[in-house]
């Protein structure tokens, strides 16, 4: 007999089983207990008005009933015989004690292929690859040719010959069963006959005779931006004519940027400008070392450490040449002792939120720099507690005029903005009274 003959031939003998329970209740004695009666004292006012004690008395009787209770039960056996489940023609309790382990060590690698495909194990953690059963044996040809490969597919795809339809293409035949839209709403049908507007057949007959470019010039007036593109839309505002080639189906295309030529590579010597700077030259109020990307520390060094014996250099331009903080910080030393210094630009560098407030500080002792810039650095965003302290700092500040940074809170871009309009307005003041004042003391003289 086969194995699934021995699970068919599992049958469950069951005899009639019963189980039934009765209670029958038998009283044996009643007794009667008098309890020891109470009083309740309680003070009440009569008609007079006066207070008087009112008792009252409760007596309790207590009825004790013996009761007999019989209960009777009956019980029927239930045995089963069931044939045991078998694998291989063995229980399934002899393969208990089996070491899995000792089993796998003991088959070939071709065989633990063979069961390696017919189990799929439920583990997402494995790569496809090693879930899918199916195994390419065939060697690779060379690298992916992506080009190569799309041609080759659609050559496969023209070659191919089409399948033949068993039923030939007759004009005019439905085959299967032909799609009917649903019926409308009756209420939506009635609301777009409400919505409907009778323009009148003066109205009518102009906009059934009008040309495209008039339709178009029409809903550029009204409005109606969404029906057009914005060739049509400006042109139509412009009055310029409609562009060629363009209708209702007209596709915008962007606007051509223009080019222009690639700004020439800063060619300005550092060794003679840190030479300059040292000596002092009158002439060189205008420093710009923007982007020149091999300059070293110590030359940058040697620059930072000239500025405060310089009494003639005004503007300052450091972007995009590699400084750090260890820089920024000489630099903001080097800030408090500057005299003529009025415009600095540190942007695009490495230079962190602190050390820029360092920066920023600096510039309280500094009275004669007006613009700072040092955006774009390393940390994009300064934080809500970098830029309150950079909000402080500028108010207190009353020379800079002009601030390059990016502020993300509202609160610090307002309060900043409007200090340095402060600053703007007090220094264009002073020097329209030191110019009235000026001219007042050569007329008196004269």
């Amino acid at each position: 007999m086969s194995e699934m003959e021995d699970v068919k031939a599992a049958e469950e003998q069951t005899t009639p089983a019963t189980d039934a329970t009765s209670k029958k209740e038998e009283l044996v004695g009643e007794t009667t207990e008098e309890l020891p009666p109470e009083q309740i004292v309680t003070e009440t006012i009569d008609e007079d008005g006066d207070e008087v004690e009112e008792i009252t008395q409760i007596t309790k009787k207590v009825v004790k009933r013996t009761m007999k209770i019989t209960e009777t039960s009956s019980t029927t056996k239930t045995s089963s015989l069931t044939a045991p489940a078998k694998l291989y023609g063995k229980d399934l309790s002899e393969y208990d004690d089996v070491d899995v382990e000792t089993l796998l060590a003991q088959l070939s690698p071709e065989e633990i292929n063979i069961l390696a495909k017919e189990v799929d194990p439920d583990d997402n953690f494995l790569p496809p690859d090693q879930r899918c059963s199916y195994e390419c044996t065939k060697d690779p040809t060379g690298p992916l040719n992506r080009k190569k490969l799309i041609e080759h597919i659609n050559k496969q795809a023209i070659e191919t010959p089409d399948q033949p339809e068993f039923e030939p293409y007759v004009k005019g035949t439905v085959r299967g069963k032909k799609w009917v839209p649903p019926p409308r709403d009756q209420r939506d049908v009635e609301a777009e006959e409400k919505i409907a507007i009778d323009l009148g057949d003066e109205y009518e007959s102009a906009l059934k005779d009008a040309t495209q470019e008039e339709i178009i010039d029409l809903a550029a007036i009204l409005g109606f931006h969404s029906m057009m593109n914005q060739d049509q839309y400006h042109a139509s505002l412009l009055n310029k004519g409609q562009p060629v080639g363009m209708g209702w189906d007209g596709i915008t295309k962007s606007t051509q940027q223009k080019v222009y030529p690639m700004d020439p590579p800063n060619d300005t010597d550092v060794e003679e400008s840190i030479r300059r700077v040292k000596d002092d030259d009158e002439k060189l109020i205008d420093l710009n070392l923007n982007n020149i990307k091999n300059i070293s520390e110590e030359k940058l060094e040697q620059l930072i450490n000239a500025l405060p014996g310089n009494e003639h250099l005004e503007v300052l331009s450091l972007t995009n040449v590699g400084l750090t903080d260890k820089l920024a910080l000489l630099l903001a030393e080097a800030i408090e002792k500057s005299k003529t210094l009025r415009v600095l630009n540190v942007e695009t560098n490495f230079i962190s939120p602190p050390v820029i407030v360092k920066l920023v500080q600096a510039l309280l002792k500094c009275r004669t720099i007006e613009e700072f810039r040092a955006s774009n650095q390393r940390s994009q965003v300064l934080g809500n507690k970098i830029e309150m302290e950079i909000t402080d700092l500028v108010e207190k500040n009353t020379s800079l005029l002009r601030l390059g940074l990016h502020l993300e809170f509202n609160d610090a871009r307002h309060r900043v903005a409007a200090h340095l309009q402060r600053n703007i307005d007090r220094t264009g003041r002073q020097r329209r009274m030191g110019h009235f004042g000026r001219n007042y003391t050569i007329g008196f003289y004269q």
